[in-house]
This record gives C-alpha cells, structure tokens and sequence, in this order.
C-alpha cells in the first residue's frame, strides 16, 4: 500500500498542492479555459492583451481599460542599454539561456538593484519586456542590430517587427497573436509551480520568473516544440514520414509533440494550432511541414492512439513565420509570461511558504566510522 502511495505520488501526480482561479484543466473531456472561459472562445475572439489582462484581473476589459492596457505595455516594451549589451556577450549560448539570464539582470536593475517597489509593475514591465528580449536575443547572434519596439503596433506585431525587421501582414499578425493566446497559462504546470514555490518565499517579480524560466529550458517541458521540428527536418519529406514513425515506436522511442500528462484527449489548443499552421503553409505557398505534420499525426493516431499535444503543430507553424527552431521555447515564454506572472501576483496575495514533505527511503540507525576506521 505504501508503494503504491509513493508511485501515485511521483511527479506530484494527482496530488493538489493550492488553490488558484486563474486556469483549470479538465483532461478527460480536452477543456481548458482561463478565469471560466473557455479557451476555444478566447482563440476566436480575443488579444493577447486582453487575455493578460483577463489572467490579471479576472474579467474582461472595457474598451477603456483595454485601450489603456495596450498603451501601458507598448510603453514598457523598451529595456535598458546594459540588459542589450549583456546579450551581446551571451551571443553564442542558447537563446533560453540568454532570455533566464536578461531577465535576472532586469531584476538586478530594478529599482537600483533593491527590492521592486510594486509587484504589479514589475509583472506589467516583464510582460511588455519579455517580447523585447527575445527578439533582442535573436537580433544580436545573428549579427543583426536590436529594432526598437514600435508602440503602434499590437503586442504579437511588434515582436514579429523587432524580430525581422518588417510589420507583419494581417494573416502572420493574428497568428502569432492566436499563438500567444493559446500559450498564456496551463494551471499548475513544472514553470509555473517554480514560479510560484519562489513567490513562496517572498522572493521578487523577476526571481520568481527566472525560476519559471529555467524550468522551461528543461526539455521535458518547454524544448518540445524544438523537437518536433528538429524531427521533421531529420525526416525531410512526405514520403519519409510514416516510415520514420513505425521505425520510431518500434525501437520504442518517444515522438516528441505527443501524449500529455493531463489530457487523455485533443489537446484544445493544438485544435487551433493546427488550423494555424494550415492557414500559414496555404498562404506561404510552403505546405510541407504541415503536410508533414498531418501524415505523422495520422499514422500516430492509427498506431498509437495518441493526439499531438500544443508543441506538435506549434512548431511548423513557427517555422513558417520565420522563427528559428532555437528560439521557440523563448517564445513559448514571451506567451507565458503572462500566466507566470499572473501566478506570482496571486501566490502573494495569500501567501504561505511552500514547503512539502518527502518520504525517507534511505538507510536508519547507522553508525558513523571514525576517519582512522574507514
């Protein structure tokens, strides 16, 4: 019994450590929704700052605040010169590396070094400087100039702007905006739960991120989009595909992109991502990663019985808007930002040190060896 208490408990599976409003999950039925809305309603109708706000605030902006909002963080969007020129000498370190450690110095700058005055601000900053950073970081290790945010244009315009250098078209525009939507918060996942366990110990805003972001680099959590298209590029074509997969689930190897911890269905956001990808290739005149893509979820599904997950059409659907494969977990963050965020500010709200116990498996009762006996 025992045993079986400490394998339901790994991972903290089906273990409920806190309470939030901010997101739910349930994986049975596929729904996920934030602050009661489901996200299949947020994915056809709403903004990236609006469903910042909504993770924020709890409820839907008035046109007012909404305005407002919009304003606010176009004027947050630019960083310091010194966060810039610390890039510059991370160019050759992979981009999540460089976006945990930018973030961290932003914290160090932060009021002098000392701690942020308010809480909120510094969250409405990250948000707005996250989308900066990254593209920042994809600029300087090119060998390309950072472009400064241009604050007439919408969130997800202006990171495709700093990043190329040219105001998306419409379709690219709403894309990537739908992207950052689908990303913005999943409960209680690995980043966020560090996220939170840091806000614990009344670390500041920008700790408690860079705790998140470290979390993220870890493959197992935010480097699968990455994978899934490292995959389709090994792969190469059409043709190839279901005969890489079959070989792939005979030698028992995991395909990136499929299965999910919490649903046992379609992951709800992958439903649009799909269709993005789909949208993009179609527009682009480029169909075969999502030609790709559509064979090797077929062929999954068949043999498998496994849906694709939010990384599986992610990742074509990055690579179409001109996104390197590296810096896909640094945009799964640009999205995130807003549910870490988020997260942090309602942790403090009723704070309570997170501090679980373990259960004690090793030796008991040993005696210790003087040094001359050992």
């Amino acid at each position: 019994m025992a045993e079986a208490a400490r394998e339901g408990r790994a991972g903290l599976r089906n273990v409920v450590v806190g309470e939030s409003a901010i997101s739910t999950i349930d994986g049975l039925r596929g729904v996920l929704s934030y602050r009661g809305i489901d996200i299949h309603e947020l994915a056809e109708h709403s903004t990236f700052e609006e469903t910042a706000w909504l993770l924020h605030e709890g409820t839907l902006p008035s046109r007012r605040d909404l305005e407002a909002y919009t304003a606010d963080l176009a004027r947050e969007r630019p960083v310091p010169a010194a966060v810039v020129d610390l890039l510059r000498g991370l160019k050759g370190a992979h981009p999540m590396a460089s976006l945990r450690t930018a973030v961290s110095a932003l914290g160090a700058l932060e009021s002098g070094g000392g701690d942020e005055a308010r809480p909120v601000d510094a969250a409405r900053r990250l948000i707005a400087q996250t989308a900066t950073l990254t593209a920042a970081i994809e600029r300087v290790r090119t060998g390309l100039e950072p472009i400064p945010p241009d604050p007439s244009l919408g969130h997800a315009a202006n990171f495709l702007y700093m990043l190329t250098g040219s105001p998306p078209g419409a379709e690219r525009a709403r894309a990537m905006d739908l992207a950052l939507v689908l990303h913005a918060d999943h409960e209680f996942n690995a980043s966020t739960f560090a996220a939170r366990v840091a806000a614990s110990t009344l670390a500041d805003v920008h700790g408690a991120v860079t705790a998140a972001l470290a979390t993220l680099k870890g493959p197992l959590h935010g480097g699968a989009n990455e994978a899934v298209m490292r995959s389709l590029e090994s792969i190469g074509s059409v043709e190839a595909t279901e005969a890489h997969v079959r070989e792939t689930l005979a030698a028992k190897k995991k395909l990136m992109g499929f299965g999910h911890a919490v649903y046992k269905t379609e992951d709800p956001r992958a439903t649009h991502l799909r269709r993005i990808s789909r949208r993009l290739a179609e527009a682009a005149g480029d169909t075969r990663w999502f030609t790709m893509s559509e064979r090797m979820e077929e062929v999954v599904r068949r043999e498998k019985g496994l849906y694709p997950n939010v990384d599986f059409y992610s990742a074509s659907a990055y690579r179409l808007l001109g996104i390197a494969t590296d810096l896909f977990t640094p945009v799964f963050a640009v999205s995130r930002i807003a549910g870490w965020t988020a997260h942090v500010l309602e942790q403090l709200a009723n704070n309570r040190l997170i501090r679980p116990e373990s259960d004690y498996i090793g030796p008991r009762n040993v005696r210790y060896v003087p040094l001359s006996e050992r």
